[in-house]
C-alpha cells in the first residue's frame, strides 16, 4: 500500500495517538496538530521511529483558529501531497453538573465540541471534494443519540457534529471522497480518567485505532458505531418511551 497523507487534528488525545501509531507503522506521512509543543515533539519522535515516512507537527489551538481553510492548505503543503485522510479528534468532555450552572463554561464546551469542529470538517470537505478523493473522519459519540441528564450538553454538541458530517457525506456521495462521523462508546483514555471503569463496555485506544484506520482505508456507512455493540444498545435507549425513560438516571 502506498504511503498516505494523514492529518490528525487533536493529535494528543489517547485515541489519536494510537491511530497515529497505526499509520506510522505503515509508513504514512503524518501532520500532527495540537496545542502542546513538548508532547507533540515526543510523539513525533516516536512515530518516526515506528516508520512514518514523514511527520510534521503544528502547534495550534484548533478551537480558536480564525482561518481553518488557510491553515489546512498549509498543513497539506507541509505533508507534501494530496490529503488522503483527515481525522477530527479534539474535544472536551466537560462537567455536566457544573456546566448547567456556569453558562460561560457550557458555551465554551459547545464551541469546542461542535462549532469549531464543524468548521474544520467543512474545510476538509472542501478540499477532498475538489480532489475527488480522500476521507474525513470526525469523532462523535453515542452521547448524541439521545439527550440524557448525565451528559446532554456534550451530547447535544456531538449530535450536531454527527448531523453535519452526515450532510457532508450526502454532499460528497456523487464523487469519490467520503465522510464519516464515528459514534464512539466508552474508551479508556485520559479524557475519561475520572470516570469509573465498570462493566464490559469499555474499549482500549489501540483496538479502536485499528478499526478507525480500517474505516479510513475502506469507508463503510456514514455514522458507524465503535465498537459495534453500541448499535443495539443505543437502539434500545432511543426507543424507550419518555414515560419510562424519565424514571431512569442515565
Amino acid at each position: 500500500m502506498s504511503a498516505k497523507t494523514v492529518i490528525i487534528l487533536g493529535a494528543l488525545s489517547g485515541i489519536a495517538e494510537a491511530t497515529a501509531r497505526v499509520h506510522a507503522a505503515r509508513g504514512d506521512r503524518l501532520v500532527l496538530v495540537a496545542r502542546h509543543p513538548e508532547r507533540l515533539a515526543v510523539l513525533q519522535t516516536d512515530l518516526v521511529a515506528r516508520g512514518a515516512s514523514r511527520c510534521e507537527t503544528i502547534v495550534l489551538d484548533l478551537a480558536s483558529e480564525p482561518a481553518p481553510d488557510r491553515r489546512l492548505a498549509e498543513m497539506i503543503g507541509q505533508a507534501g501531497g494530496n490529503l488522503d485522510v483527515a481525522y477530527v479528534f479534539y474535544g472536551v468532555l466537560g462537567d455536566q453538573h457544573a456546566d448547567e450552572r456556569d453558562l460561560a463554561a457550557a458555551r465554551s464546551a459547545m464551541q469546542v465540541n461542535f462549532l469549531s469542529a464543524a468548521v474544520w470538517c467543512l474545510a476538509v470537505a472542501n478540499v477532498i471534494e475538489s480532489q475527488n478523493s480522500g476521507v474525513l473522519i470526525a469523532i462523535s459519540s453515542v452521547a448524541g443519540d439521545r439527550g440524557r441528564q448525565s451528559n446532554y450538553i456534550y451530547g447535544a454538541a456531538k449530535a450536531g457534529l454527527t448531523t453535519l458530517v452526515e450532510g457532508i457525506a450526502h454532499r460528497l456521495a456523487k464523487g469519490k471522497a467520503r465522510a464519516l462521523a464515528i459514534r464512539m462508546g466508552f474508551v479508556d483514555t485520559p479524557m475519561t480518567a475520572h470516570v469509573e471503569k465498570k462493566g464490559a463496555l469499555w474499549s482500549k485506544p489501540d483496538g479502536i485505532a485499528q478499526k478507525l484506520v480500517a474505516l479510513a482505508d475502506r469507508p463503510r456507512g456514514v455514522k458507524p458505531y465503535l465498537p459495534w455493540i453500541w448499535r443495539p444498545i443505543m437502539s434500545i435507549i432511543r426507543f424507550v418511551p419518555p414515560a419510562i425513560f424519565h424514571r431512569t438516571k442515565l
